[in-house]
C-alpha cells in the first residue's frame, strides 16, 4: 500500500513565491513549475488557484495571444 504525503505548502503559496522570485509568467510556464513539485496538479486547477488569487487581488491576469495569459503579482503600495 502505497501513503499519500501532504505537502506541507499549499498550491496557492507555492504558486506566489514562484511569481516573486521569477516575475510576470506567462500561464503555461508557470502551470510547469507548479507540475515540477505538485504532480497531480491538472491545468484546470491552476485556472481555479489563479481565479481565486485574482479575486483576493493578489494577482493580475492579462490576454496576451489567444490562449495565453500573463500571470503577474499585484505590488501592495
Amino acid at each position: 500500500m502505497v501513503a499519500k504525503i501532504w505537502k506541507t505548502r499549499p498550491v496557492h503559496c507555492v504558486l506566489l513565491e514562484i511569481l516573486k522570485k521569477k516575475g510576470a509568467m506567462t500561464d503555461v510556464e508557470l502551470f510547469d513549475a507548479l507540475t515540477e513539485e505538485f504532480e497531480g496538479l491538472g491545468f484546470k486547477d491552476l485556472n481555479e488557484f489563479l481565479m481565486r488569487l485574482e479575486i483576493g487581488g493578489k494577482i493580475r491576469t492579462t490576454s496576451m495571444a489567444r490562449g495565453k495569459r500573463r500571470v503577474e503579482l499585484v505590488t501592495g503600495g
